[in-house]
């Protein structure tokens, strides 16, 4: 088999071992239409994209480019002192263009630029700088504007006369007023600095927090009276204090008790704003030496009513009144004992009356009785009603006192002020026995003296020279006790009496009668 020449080898000739080099694939560029080249193709004679200088003429006689309108080369064109611009290389020829020398040294345009097709050294536009390249200078100061002397002003006309007198009429004020402040303050400080001025001492504000004796006392006396009794030519004064919005008074009865005598007074009762309107004596209780009367008065100050039975020995209290005519007095103690059997006085009272009292060591005086005696809260706790005094007064022979003071409790007084403002009388238990206190050294009672015959006590058995100890389970160690323990229970009660007979206890059951 002979081997074909391959037309790709050099000379043709292949010994087998000499690998076959291959040939590039010649260019064959297909002739161009010729009518798309003489719509699209360059003119001929025009080597670059750009249209010649306008110095030149293309060989193939094409004119040169228009030169810009006047207008148009005023407003873009290179001013006439500027050098060359960005798109001219330096130069040092007279007409601006590169020497051949200085054509061989340019290193941006190698051959001269001239020579370079894709310039075009004639055009009028010019590079400018980029937009903020250089630092900005600084501001210029503003100058100062032309000053006006006074003589300007007054005389040359630049300022109107009406801004003028404005101005003179605010300079003036402004002197006045400096002038005015300036003599009060010289005035005061030759006042505090004169030798014969003496500054008052001022204290810090003082404080009444709820609770206070103050603000007590502030609350309770408008609903505390001073009630005045006139018969004939004779007077008294006692207290009251308002329990109810009718206008019930509750006061003691020996208060009240002249104008319900035969003498028929009057009574007139005086408010802490000093109004005074009449008292009409509505009910009393000679046992217990309580009254109420009414007073004809419009939305009065009511008198908060507290529980006597929580008092505890050694709780504030004040109490409130018109002693010796005194009206609105205010004294402040303790509770010196609760349940504290007390007899008044048959002259004072129109009875004989026995309290269980709440003592006190607050000043009671005559004239306090029938006023309020309050706790700390402002909430009345008790009726003053008697005090037991070592000596006599000048005055009326009456003691003063001595820090022994007693109340009827607000509960037992509650009730029988409701009792008398309901029917005008009150009703008491009773055990039908008189009785006298006795000791033996050990222990303490209410001896009986006598028996009412076919009272409570005869038809429990009791009999004349028993000891009574208790009453329904209360100590007995007095016959005053005895009689405030028997008052305790409403009549028609069964209480437990125990009794002491021959030195033998006994216990009786007795049912309590009306007095």
């Amino acid at each position: 088999m002979t081997d074909t020449p391959d037309p790709r080898d050099g000379d043709g000739s292949n010994d087998g071992t000499t690998p076959v080099r291959l040939r590039p694939r010649p260019l064959e560029r297909p002739d161009t239409d010729p009518a798309e080249r003489t719509a699209f193709g360059r003119p001929e004679g025009v080597d670059s994209s750009f249209a010649p200088p306008p110095s030149h003429t293309g060989t193939s006689g094409f004119a040169a480019t228009r030169p810009p309108t006047a207008a148009v080369a005023r407003a873009f064109g290179r001013p006439e002192t500027a050098g060359s611009g960005l798109q001219r290389p330096p130069s040092s020829g007279p007409d601006g263009m590169a020497t051949p020398g200085e054509q061989s040294r340019e290193p941006f345009w190698p051959g001269g630029s001239a020579a370079d097709p894709w310039r075009d050294p004639g055009t009028p536009v010019v590079a400018a700088p980029p937009h903020g390249a250089g630092e900005p200078g600084p501001a210029p100061e503003p100058e100062d504007g032309p000053r006006l002397s006074v003589r300007e002003v007054l005389f040359g006309k630049r300022v109107q006369p009406r801004a003028l007198a404005i101005l003179g009429v605010l300079a003036l004020g402004a002197g006045a007023l400096g002038g005015v402040v300036g003599h009060w303050t010289a005035a005061g400080a030759s006042a505090l600095t004169s030798p014969g001025a003496v500054l008052a001492a001022a204290e810090e504000a003082k404080e009444r927090p709820p609770g206070s004796v103050p603000e007590v006392a502030g609350r309770v006396l408008p609903s505390v009276v001073s009630l005045e009794v006139t018969v004939g030519n004779q007077a008294g004064n006692g207290s009251g204090v308002v329990i109810d919005p009718g206008g019930y008074v509750l006061t003691n009865d020996h208060v009240v008790a002249p104008a319900t005598g035969p003498g028929q007074g009057t009574v007139e009762a005086v408010f802490a704003d000093g109004s005074r309107l009449p008292a009409t004596v509505v009910g009393t209780d000679p046992m217990t030496d309580l009254a109420v009367v009414k007073v004809p008065v419009a939305n009065p100050t009511v008198a908060a009513i507290g529980r006597s039975s929580e008092l505890a020995v050694g709780d504030a209290v004040i109490a409130i009144g018109s002693p010796f005519g005194l009206a609105g007095t205010v004294t402040t103690g303790i509770v010196s004992a609760v349940d504290r059997p007390v007899r008044l006085d048959p002259e004072g009272s129109a009875g004989d009356a026995v309290i269980d009292a709440v003592q006190t060591d607050a000043a009671i005086n005559p004239g306090n009785s029938g006023g309020p005696l309050v706790d700390a809260t402002g909430a009345v706790v008790g009726i003053n009603t008697a005090i037991r005094s070592a000596g006599s007064a000048e005055a009326g022979g009456q003691g003063g006192s001595i820090g022994l003071g007693f109340a009827v409790p607000i509960d037992d007084a509650r009730a029988i002020a409701e009792e008398l403002i309901r029917t005008g009388r009150v009703e008491h238990s009773d055990l039908g026995v008189n009785a006298r206190s006795v000791t033996d050294g050990a222990t303490d009672g209410a001896q009986i003296q006598n028996v009412v015959a076919g009272g409570p006590a005869a038809a429990a058995g009791v009999a004349e020279g028993d000891v009574v100890v208790r009453v329904a389970g209360r100590p007995i160690a007095s016959a005053d006790e005895l009689v405030v323990a028997v008052r305790e229970h409403d009549p028609g009660a069964q209480v437990p009496v125990e009794l002491v007979r021959q030195g033998r206890p006994l216990t009786v059951t007795a049912t309590l009668g009306r007095r």
